[in-house]
């Protein structure tokens, strides 16, 4: 079961006419050491929900500080955290990213322009690593492998299944996403483009981030995401979803 709480501190629309209606969901679990700088990062008029997901150090305190609306999650699971985001979320665009100050939610305001003038329907953040450590090796290896699959699969030639994205919230939820594991984004692009919606893909800066990974930081982390992944692989296409 989720809770919502939402702080009275949002940010104000920018000033020169009405702003985007978009949320940014942003799923957390103990990241209280890199929030303040991903807060600061939201482009102005657009709405933070952080998701927490059992954190232990604080998480949704800081969050609230920092004016963003706050999701407690209790269901454990990456999948779990965005998806009580997305459905929380009430903008016409909802935006995910990643907690942990590797990603720059404003790197996703492009997407956003690109989808509102009906060049494309998902747009994903290609990542391109700056700083050692960045994207460690292991991790790197299970994308290529799991990208090289989705193409067999969908016929999609993406290069990265990056967690930096933005779509029509409206549009999200109809295609019924059920994996509540890490599974979660690789679904989305698989349902999408089962769909037949139009997905393209944009290099964007991806940093070492701020603390322990949880994921990609260990082989056992990246195998059992990589495991979750390859479940969905196997789902046959025909399943429920919307075109936009």
């Amino acid at each position: 079961m989720s809770a919502v709480t939402t702080s009275p501190s949002s940010p104000e629309p920018p000033p020169g006419g009405p702003a985007l209606s978009v949320d940014v969901v942003l799923p957390c679990l103990d990241e209280a050491a890199a929030l303040p700088w991903v807060l600061r990062r939201i482009p102005p008029g657009w709405r933070a929900i952080v998701v927490d997901n059992g954190s232990t150090d604080g998480s949704g305190s800081v969050a609230r500080e920092f004016g963003a609306t706050v999701v407690r999650e209790t269901r454990r699971g990456f999948g779990a955290a965005c998806h009580a985001g997305l459905t929380a979320a009430t903008a016409e665009f909802v935006c995910f990213c990643d907690c942990d100050a590797s990603l720059d939610p404003a790197d996703a305001a492009p997407f956003v322009d690109e989808i509102r003038a009906g060049g494309a329907d998902l747009v994903l953040g290609r990542r391109r690593p700056r700083g050692r450590g960045a994207w460690p090796p292991h991790a790197r290896a299970g994308n290529t492998a799991l990208t090289l699959l989705l193409r067999r699969r969908t016929g999609l030639r993406l290069r990265d299944l990056g967690p930096l994205r933005a779509a029509r919230r409206a549009d999200l939820l109809a295609l019924g996403i059920a994996d509540r594991r890490s599974g979660y984004p690789l679904e989305m692009v698989v349902r999408a483009a089962d769909a037949g919606w139009r997905i393209t893909e944009h290099d964007v800066p991806y940093t070492p981030r701020t603390g322990a990974s949880k994921v990609t930081g260990t082989w056992r982390g990246t195998w059992h995401a990589v495991r979750d992944m390859s479940r969905v692989l196997q789902e046959q296409p025909g399943r429920e979803g919307v075109t936009p």
